[in-house]
Protein backbone atom coordinates (compact mmCIF):
# COMPACT_ATOMS: atom_id res chain seq x y z
CA UNK A 1 0.00 0.00 0.00
CA UNK A 2 1.29 3.10 -0.78
CA UNK A 3 3.16 4.87 2.76
CA UNK A 4 0.52 7.87 2.38
CA UNK A 5 -2.31 5.90 3.00
CA UNK A 6 -4.42 6.02 5.88
CA UNK A 7 -7.46 4.30 6.97
CA UNK A 8 -9.72 7.03 6.87
CA UNK A 9 -11.18 6.06 3.47
CA UNK A 10 -12.78 3.09 4.97
CA UNK A 11 -15.19 6.01 6.93
CA UNK A 12 -15.65 7.48 3.81
CA UNK A 13 -18.41 7.10 0.78
CA UNK A 14 -18.05 7.32 -3.02
CA UNK A 15 -21.00 8.32 -5.36
CA UNK A 16 -20.40 7.56 -8.97
CA UNK A 17 -21.90 9.66 -11.91
CA UNK A 18 -21.65 9.04 -15.78
CA UNK A 19 -22.54 12.50 -16.66
CA UNK A 20 -24.27 11.89 -19.95
CA UNK A 21 -26.78 9.80 -18.01
CA UNK A 22 -27.35 11.42 -14.73
CA UNK A 23 -29.52 13.87 -15.55
CA UNK A 24 -32.06 13.97 -19.07
CA UNK A 25 -29.81 17.09 -20.38
CA UNK A 26 -26.58 15.27 -19.48
CA UNK A 27 -24.42 18.07 -18.19
CA UNK A 28 -22.16 18.94 -15.91
CA UNK A 29 -24.67 21.47 -15.14
CA UNK A 30 -27.09 18.97 -14.79
CA UNK A 31 -25.05 17.33 -11.71
CA UNK A 32 -24.15 20.89 -10.17
CA UNK A 33 -27.93 21.42 -9.88
CA UNK A 34 -28.11 17.80 -8.10
CA UNK A 35 -25.29 18.32 -5.92
CA UNK A 36 -27.69 19.45 -2.67
CA UNK A 37 -29.10 16.16 -2.95
CA UNK A 38 -26.22 13.85 -2.98
CA UNK A 39 -24.65 15.97 -0.15
CA UNK A 40 -27.59 15.02 1.93
CA UNK A 41 -27.03 11.52 1.52
CA UNK A 42 -23.79 11.63 3.23
CA UNK A 43 -21.00 11.42 0.35
CA UNK A 44 -17.51 12.41 1.10
CA UNK A 45 -17.03 11.91 -2.63
CA UNK A 46 -17.91 12.22 -6.29
CA UNK A 47 -16.62 10.67 -8.82
CA UNK A 48 -16.91 11.96 -12.39
CA UNK A 49 -16.83 8.71 -14.56
CA UNK A 50 -14.91 9.76 -17.91
CA UNK A 51 -15.47 13.88 -18.92
CA UNK A 52 -13.06 13.68 -22.06
CA UNK A 53 -14.46 13.72 -25.73
CA UNK A 54 -14.85 10.51 -27.19
CA UNK A 55 -13.75 8.21 -30.28
CA UNK A 56 -15.74 7.77 -33.31
CA UNK A 57 -13.83 5.20 -35.20
CA UNK A 58 -14.96 1.53 -34.16
CA UNK A 59 -17.66 3.58 -31.89
CA UNK A 60 -19.97 0.98 -30.06
CA UNK A 61 -23.62 2.04 -29.73
CA UNK A 62 -25.06 5.98 -30.81
CA UNK A 63 -22.53 7.93 -28.94
CA UNK A 64 -19.74 5.51 -27.74
CA UNK A 65 -17.82 4.78 -24.47
CA UNK A 66 -17.13 6.75 -21.92
CA UNK A 67 -14.27 4.62 -21.97
CA UNK A 68 -12.85 4.71 -25.77
CA UNK A 69 -11.56 8.76 -25.17
CA UNK A 70 -9.83 10.88 -27.97
CA UNK A 71 -8.42 13.45 -25.76
CA UNK A 72 -7.13 13.08 -22.40
CA UNK A 73 -6.56 16.89 -22.08
CA UNK A 74 -9.87 18.15 -23.04
CA UNK A 75 -13.17 17.78 -21.86
CA UNK A 76 -16.39 16.13 -23.62
CA UNK A 77 -18.41 19.05 -25.56
CA UNK A 78 -21.94 17.40 -24.87
CA UNK A 79 -21.66 17.71 -21.14
CA UNK A 80 -19.84 21.64 -21.66
CA UNK A 81 -16.79 23.00 -21.70
CA UNK A 82 -14.06 23.38 -19.14
CA UNK A 83 -15.37 26.52 -17.65
CA UNK A 84 -18.52 24.38 -16.89
CA UNK A 85 -16.55 21.49 -15.46
CA UNK A 86 -14.59 23.95 -13.29
CA UNK A 87 -17.84 25.58 -11.88
CA UNK A 88 -18.85 22.36 -11.25
CA UNK A 89 -15.89 20.66 -9.13
CA UNK A 90 -15.99 24.26 -7.32
CA UNK A 91 -19.67 23.73 -6.51
CA UNK A 92 -18.45 20.06 -5.20
CA UNK A 93 -15.89 21.60 -3.25
CA UNK A 94 -18.55 24.14 -1.92
CA UNK A 95 -20.62 21.40 -0.46
CA UNK A 96 -17.95 20.09 1.43
CA UNK A 97 -16.93 17.02 -0.85
CA UNK A 98 -14.42 16.11 -2.94
CA UNK A 99 -14.28 15.04 -6.98
CA UNK A 100 -12.31 12.44 -8.78
CA UNK A 101 -12.45 11.76 -12.54
CA UNK A 102 -11.92 8.62 -14.35
CA UNK A 103 -8.25 8.17 -15.56
CA UNK A 104 -8.17 5.63 -18.55
CA UNK A 105 -4.25 5.07 -18.87
CA UNK A 106 -4.62 0.85 -20.46
CA UNK A 107 -5.82 2.07 -23.98
CA UNK A 108 -7.78 4.85 -25.59
CA UNK A 109 -10.59 5.51 -29.01
CA UNK A 110 -8.28 4.10 -32.20
CA UNK A 111 -8.64 7.71 -33.20
CA UNK A 112 -7.60 9.45 -30.52
CA UNK A 113 -4.79 12.14 -30.56
CA UNK A 114 -2.03 10.09 -28.77
CA UNK A 115 -2.93 7.50 -31.67
CA UNK A 116 -2.33 10.47 -34.41
CA UNK A 117 0.99 11.94 -33.11
CA UNK A 118 2.55 8.73 -31.30
CA UNK A 119 1.82 5.24 -32.91
CA UNK A 120 4.94 3.97 -31.34
CA UNK A 121 3.28 4.57 -28.06
CA UNK A 122 0.60 1.58 -28.84
CA UNK A 123 0.21 -1.82 -28.87
CA UNK A 124 0.86 -3.48 -32.50
CA UNK A 125 -0.05 -6.81 -33.84
CA UNK A 126 2.24 -8.69 -35.65
CA UNK A 127 1.10 -7.04 -39.14
CA UNK A 128 1.93 -3.92 -37.73
CA UNK A 129 -1.28 -2.59 -36.56
CA UNK A 130 -3.29 -1.51 -33.85
CA UNK A 131 -4.69 -3.67 -31.47
CA UNK A 132 -5.70 -4.71 -27.78
CA UNK A 133 -5.34 -7.52 -25.35
CA UNK A 134 -8.89 -8.14 -24.60
CA UNK A 135 -10.53 -8.72 -27.75
CA UNK A 136 -14.22 -7.81 -27.35
CA UNK A 137 -12.79 -4.43 -26.85
CA UNK A 138 -13.42 -3.65 -30.41
CA UNK A 139 -13.85 -0.13 -29.71
CA UNK A 140 -10.31 0.88 -28.37
CA UNK A 141 -6.96 0.68 -28.68
CA UNK A 142 -4.33 -0.28 -26.07
CA UNK A 143 -1.17 1.88 -25.08
CA UNK A 144 2.50 0.19 -24.48
CA UNK A 145 4.18 1.16 -21.83
CA UNK A 146 7.72 0.40 -23.03
CA UNK A 147 7.95 3.80 -24.07
CA UNK A 148 9.13 6.60 -21.13
CA UNK A 149 7.55 9.29 -23.52
CA UNK A 150 4.41 7.92 -23.03
CA UNK A 151 4.99 8.08 -18.92
CA UNK A 152 5.81 11.72 -19.00
CA UNK A 153 3.06 12.45 -20.86
CA UNK A 154 0.52 10.94 -19.16
CA UNK A 155 2.18 11.82 -15.72
CA UNK A 156 1.81 14.93 -16.80
CA UNK A 157 -1.55 15.33 -18.20
CA UNK A 158 -2.19 13.70 -14.21
CA UNK A 159 -0.57 16.68 -12.93
CA UNK A 160 -2.65 18.94 -15.10
CA UNK A 161 -5.91 17.55 -13.85
CA UNK A 162 -4.61 17.30 -10.04
CA UNK A 163 -4.59 21.33 -10.16
CA UNK A 164 -8.47 21.04 -10.22
CA UNK A 165 -9.72 18.00 -8.69
CA UNK A 166 -8.75 15.55 -5.36
CA UNK A 167 -8.14 12.13 -7.45
CA UNK A 168 -8.49 9.89 -9.40
CA UNK A 169 -9.99 5.89 -9.87
CA UNK A 170 -8.34 4.44 -12.54
CA UNK A 171 -9.57 2.08 -15.18
CA UNK A 172 -8.30 -1.45 -15.23
CA UNK A 173 -5.11 -0.12 -13.31
CA UNK A 174 -4.05 -3.91 -12.99
CA UNK A 175 -2.93 -3.60 -16.58
CA UNK A 176 -0.94 -0.24 -16.23
CA UNK A 177 2.68 -1.57 -15.09
CA UNK A 178 3.24 -0.78 -10.93
CA UNK A 179 6.03 1.26 -11.45
CA UNK A 180 4.40 3.89 -13.68
CA UNK A 181 1.60 3.87 -10.96
CA UNK A 182 3.90 4.62 -8.76
CA UNK A 183 6.26 7.25 -10.12
CA UNK A 184 2.82 8.70 -11.34
CA UNK A 185 1.97 9.56 -8.03
CA UNK A 186 4.60 10.77 -6.43
CA UNK A 187 4.76 12.86 -9.20
CA UNK A 188 1.18 14.00 -8.37
CA UNK A 189 1.53 14.62 -4.88
CA UNK A 190 3.42 17.58 -5.59
CA UNK A 191 0.52 19.43 -6.98
CA UNK A 192 -2.37 17.41 -4.93
CA UNK A 193 -1.17 16.38 -1.30
CA UNK A 194 -3.03 13.80 -0.24
CA UNK A 195 -4.66 12.71 -3.66
CA UNK A 196 -7.07 9.82 -3.34
CA UNK A 197 -6.23 6.80 -6.02
CA UNK A 198 -8.74 4.29 -6.18
CA UNK A 199 -8.07 1.33 -8.31
CA UNK A 200 -10.60 -0.68 -10.81
CA UNK A 201 -8.90 -4.36 -10.05
CA UNK A 202 -9.65 -7.25 -11.29
CA UNK A 203 -11.53 -10.94 -10.79
CA UNK A 204 -8.81 -13.54 -10.19
CA UNK A 205 -10.03 -15.24 -13.40
CA UNK A 206 -9.01 -12.24 -15.47
CA UNK A 207 -5.64 -11.81 -13.67
CA UNK A 208 -4.88 -15.66 -14.37
CA UNK A 209 -5.90 -15.09 -18.24
CA UNK A 210 -3.97 -12.28 -19.05
CA UNK A 211 -1.14 -13.55 -17.27
CA UNK A 212 -1.86 -17.30 -19.43
CA UNK A 213 -1.94 -14.86 -22.29
CA UNK A 214 1.92 -14.02 -22.14
CA UNK A 215 0.71 -10.10 -20.35
CA UNK A 216 1.17 -8.48 -17.41
CA UNK A 217 -2.11 -8.03 -15.15
CA UNK A 218 -1.68 -6.87 -11.37
CA UNK A 219 -3.14 -8.35 -8.31
CA UNK A 220 -4.84 -6.69 -5.78
CA UNK A 221 -1.36 -7.42 -3.36
CA UNK A 222 0.19 -5.74 -5.90
CA UNK A 223 -1.81 -2.97 -6.48
CA UNK A 224 -2.01 -1.62 -2.74
CA UNK A 225 1.81 -1.21 -3.85
CA UNK A 226 0.61 2.24 -5.47
CA UNK A 227 -3.19 2.68 -4.20
CA UNK A 228 -5.17 4.03 -1.64
CA UNK A 229 -8.50 1.60 -2.29
CA UNK A 230 -9.05 -1.08 -4.28
CA UNK A 231 -12.37 -2.82 -5.88
CA UNK A 232 -14.00 -5.88 -4.53
CA UNK A 233 -13.34 -7.93 -7.60
CA UNK A 234 -11.68 -10.37 -5.79
CA UNK A 235 -14.54 -11.73 -4.56
CA UNK A 236 -17.50 -10.20 -6.09
CA UNK A 237 -18.07 -13.43 -7.92
CA UNK A 238 -18.42 -15.31 -4.78
CA UNK A 239 -21.46 -12.79 -3.78
CA UNK A 240 -23.17 -13.24 -7.39
CA UNK A 241 -22.61 -17.07 -6.92
CA UNK A 242 -24.55 -16.95 -3.58
CA UNK A 243 -27.20 -14.99 -5.46
CA UNK A 244 -27.80 -17.82 -8.15
CA UNK A 245 -27.51 -20.88 -5.43
CA UNK A 246 -23.80 -22.36 -6.51
CA UNK A 247 -22.53 -22.12 -3.34
CA UNK A 248 -23.17 -21.82 0.34
CA UNK A 249 -23.28 -18.35 2.11
CA UNK A 250 -20.19 -19.92 4.27
CA UNK A 251 -18.10 -19.45 1.31
CA UNK A 252 -18.15 -16.40 0.81
CA UNK A 253 -18.02 -15.35 4.38
CA UNK A 254 -14.46 -16.91 4.86
CA UNK A 255 -13.67 -15.08 1.02
CA UNK A 256 -13.94 -11.94 3.19
CA UNK A 257 -12.25 -13.25 6.09
CA UNK A 258 -9.80 -13.74 3.57
CA UNK A 259 -9.32 -10.30 2.56
CA UNK A 260 -8.21 -9.27 6.48
CA UNK A 261 -4.82 -11.55 6.19
CA UNK A 262 -3.61 -11.14 2.87
CA UNK A 263 -3.64 -7.50 2.13
CA UNK A 264 -1.80 -4.42 4.52
CA UNK A 265 -3.23 -4.07 7.40
CA UNK A 266 -4.56 -0.86 6.17
CA UNK A 267 -6.22 -2.11 3.41
CA UNK A 268 -9.66 -0.53 1.91
CA UNK A 269 -12.12 -2.32 -0.76
CA UNK A 270 -14.79 -0.23 -2.28
CA UNK A 271 -17.40 -1.95 -1.89
CA UNK A 272 -20.12 -1.87 -4.04
CA UNK A 273 -22.99 -4.06 -4.50
CA UNK A 274 -23.78 -2.38 -7.98
CA UNK A 275 -21.57 -0.59 -10.56
CA UNK A 276 -21.90 0.85 -14.50
CA UNK A 277 -20.16 -2.66 -15.27
CA UNK A 278 -22.98 -4.79 -13.03
CA UNK A 279 -26.24 -5.28 -12.90
CA UNK A 280 -28.19 -3.04 -10.74
CA UNK A 281 -28.93 -4.39 -7.34
CA UNK A 282 -32.76 -3.84 -7.42
CA UNK A 283 -32.24 -6.22 -10.50
CA UNK A 284 -29.96 -8.86 -9.27
CA UNK A 285 -31.79 -8.31 -5.80
CA UNK A 286 -35.77 -7.91 -6.47
CA UNK A 287 -37.04 -8.95 -2.87
CA UNK A 288 -36.88 -5.86 -0.92
CA UNK A 289 -36.07 -6.96 2.46
CA UNK A 290 -32.93 -9.41 1.14
CA UNK A 291 -31.73 -5.72 -1.11
CA UNK A 292 -31.91 -4.06 2.18
CA UNK A 293 -29.72 -6.18 4.06
CA UNK A 294 -27.11 -6.58 1.41
CA UNK A 295 -27.00 -3.09 1.45
CA UNK A 296 -26.25 -2.31 4.83
CA UNK A 297 -24.10 -5.37 5.08
CA UNK A 298 -21.98 -4.02 2.04
CA UNK A 299 -21.78 -0.39 4.29
CA UNK A 300 -20.90 -1.87 7.65
CA UNK A 301 -17.98 -4.02 5.84
CA UNK A 302 -14.91 -2.61 6.32
CA UNK A 303 -13.79 -0.52 3.42
CA UNK A 304 -15.13 2.56 1.34
CA UNK A 305 -19.15 2.64 0.91
CA UNK A 306 -20.12 3.08 -2.37
CA UNK A 307 -23.29 4.41 -4.57
CA UNK A 308 -23.73 4.02 -8.12
CA UNK A 309 -26.00 7.08 -9.23
CA UNK A 310 -29.91 5.82 -8.81
CA UNK A 311 -29.17 2.78 -6.65
CA UNK A 312 -30.57 4.86 -3.69
CA UNK A 313 -33.53 5.11 -5.26
CA UNK A 314 -33.77 1.55 -6.19
CA UNK A 315 -33.26 1.78 -9.92
CA UNK A 316 -33.95 -1.77 -11.93
CA UNK A 317 -32.39 -0.57 -14.80
CA UNK A 318 -28.61 -0.24 -15.74
CA UNK A 319 -28.07 2.71 -18.18
CA UNK A 320 -26.54 2.03 -21.37
CA UNK A 321 -22.38 3.06 -21.70
CA UNK A 322 -23.00 4.03 -25.56
CA UNK A 323 -26.45 5.52 -25.60
CA UNK A 324 -28.23 8.51 -24.34
CA UNK A 325 -29.98 6.16 -21.49
CA UNK A 326 -31.13 8.46 -18.61
CA UNK A 327 -31.29 7.16 -15.19
CA UNK A 328 -34.75 6.57 -14.16
CA UNK A 329 -35.57 8.87 -11.09
CA UNK A 330 -38.68 7.45 -10.05
CA UNK A 331 -39.13 8.92 -6.53
CA UNK A 332 -36.89 10.09 -3.75
CA UNK A 333 -36.04 6.72 -2.84
CA UNK A 334 -34.70 6.07 0.85
CA UNK A 335 -32.47 8.91 1.50
CA UNK A 336 -32.81 8.22 5.13
CA UNK A 337 -31.86 4.79 4.74
CA UNK A 338 -28.74 5.92 2.86
CA UNK A 339 -28.36 8.94 5.50
CA UNK A 340 -27.96 6.54 8.69
CA UNK A 341 -25.46 4.08 6.48
CA UNK A 342 -23.22 6.81 5.60
CA UNK A 343 -23.28 8.20 8.91
CA UNK A 344 -22.64 4.60 10.13
CA UNK A 345 -19.44 4.60 7.95
CA UNK A 346 -18.11 7.53 10.79
CA UNK A 347 -18.05 5.04 13.89
CA UNK A 348 -14.36 4.82 15.07
CA UNK A 349 -14.41 1.32 14.96
CA UNK A 350 -14.92 1.40 10.44
CA UNK A 351 -11.97 2.71 10.13
CA UNK A 352 -9.69 0.93 12.84
CA UNK A 353 -10.71 -2.33 13.62
CA UNK A 354 -10.33 -6.36 13.26
CA UNK A 355 -12.97 -7.63 11.50
CA UNK A 356 -14.70 -10.68 10.93
CA UNK A 357 -17.45 -12.31 9.30
CA UNK A 358 -19.59 -15.64 10.20
CA UNK A 359 -22.45 -16.73 8.14
CA UNK A 360 -25.14 -18.62 10.35
CA UNK A 361 -27.98 -20.42 9.67
CA UNK A 362 -30.55 -19.11 8.36
CA UNK A 363 -28.69 -16.99 6.12
CA UNK A 364 -27.79 -14.89 8.12
CA UNK A 365 -24.39 -12.82 8.28
CA UNK A 366 -22.74 -11.83 11.51
CA UNK A 367 -20.04 -9.26 11.25
CA UNK A 368 -17.79 -7.73 14.33
CA UNK A 369 -15.28 -4.96 14.32
CA UNK A 370 -13.36 -5.04 17.58
CA UNK A 371 -10.40 -3.07 18.87
CA UNK A 372 -9.78 -3.03 23.03
CA UNK A 373 -12.98 -3.49 24.70
CA UNK A 374 -15.07 -1.84 21.86
CA UNK A 375 -17.40 -4.12 19.79
CA UNK A 376 -19.37 -2.93 16.83
CA UNK A 377 -21.63 -6.28 15.37
CA UNK A 378 -23.70 -6.55 12.78
CA UNK A 379 -26.92 -8.95 11.99
CA UNK A 380 -27.78 -8.88 8.21
CA UNK A 381 -30.28 -11.76 6.96
CA UNK A 382 -29.43 -11.63 3.35
CA UNK A 383 -32.70 -13.70 2.27
CA UNK A 384 -34.38 -11.08 3.92
CA UNK A 385 -36.37 -13.69 6.34
CA UNK A 386 -36.76 -14.12 9.90
CA UNK A 387 -34.59 -16.63 12.09
CA UNK A 388 -33.01 -16.90 15.74
CA UNK A 389 -29.19 -15.72 15.53
CA UNK A 390 -26.55 -16.68 17.60
CA UNK A 391 -24.11 -14.33 18.61
CA UNK A 392 -20.93 -12.96 20.79
CA UNK A 393 -22.80 -10.76 22.36
CA UNK A 394 -23.73 -9.84 26.15
CA UNK A 395 -26.97 -9.92 27.11
CA UNK A 396 -28.96 -7.24 27.28
CA UNK A 397 -30.89 -4.02 25.67
CA UNK A 398 -29.31 -2.41 22.70
CA UNK A 399 -30.09 0.40 20.35
CA UNK A 400 -30.27 -0.95 17.12
CA UNK A 401 -28.20 1.75 15.47
CA UNK A 402 -29.48 1.98 11.69
CA UNK A 403 -33.10 2.37 13.25
CA UNK A 404 -32.95 3.81 16.83
CA UNK A 405 -35.34 0.62 17.74
CA UNK A 406 -34.30 -1.81 21.05
CA UNK A 407 -33.18 -5.18 20.47
CA UNK A 408 -32.79 -7.47 23.04
CA UNK A 409 -30.11 -10.40 23.39
CA UNK A 410 -30.80 -13.66 25.58
CA UNK A 411 -28.68 -16.61 26.39
CA UNK A 412 -26.53 -15.99 23.57
CA UNK A 413 -29.01 -15.42 21.27
CA UNK A 414 -30.86 -12.48 19.25
CA UNK A 415 -34.38 -12.66 17.33
CA UNK A 416 -33.84 -11.24 14.00
CA UNK A 417 -36.91 -10.46 12.09
CA UNK A 418 -35.59 -9.92 8.53
CA UNK A 419 -34.64 -6.19 9.17
CA UNK A 420 -30.46 -5.76 9.43
CA UNK A 421 -29.35 -4.79 12.85
CA UNK A 422 -26.13 -2.84 14.14
CA UNK A 423 -25.31 -2.98 18.09
CA UNK A 424 -22.37 -1.37 19.79
CA UNK A 425 -22.11 -3.90 22.64
CA UNK A 426 -18.76 -3.11 24.31
CA UNK A 427 -16.74 -0.03 25.11
CA UNK A 428 -13.17 0.90 26.28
Amino acid sequence: MAESSGKTYRSQTIYSVFVRNHTPEGTFEGVRRDLPRIKALGVDIIWLMPIHPLGVKARKGSLGSPYAIRDYRAVNPEFGDLDDFRRLVDAIHGLGMKCIIDVVYNHTAPDSVLAGEHPEWFYHREDGSFGNRVGEWSDIIDLDYAHRGLWEYQTDTLKYWASMVDGFRCDVASLVPLEFWREARAAVEAVRPGCIWLAETVDPGFVAAMRAAGFGCLSDCEAYGAFDICYDYDIYHLFRDYLDGKIPLSRYAEAVNQQEVIYPAGYSKLRFLENHDQLRTAFLIPEAGARLNWTAFSFFQKGTGFLYAGQEAGCAHLPSLFDRDPVDWPDAGRPELFQRLCALKKHPLMADSSYEVKALPGDVLYAVHRKGGRRLAGVFSVRGGSALAAVDEPDGWYENLLDGGLVEVREGRLSCHGQPIVLETGRD
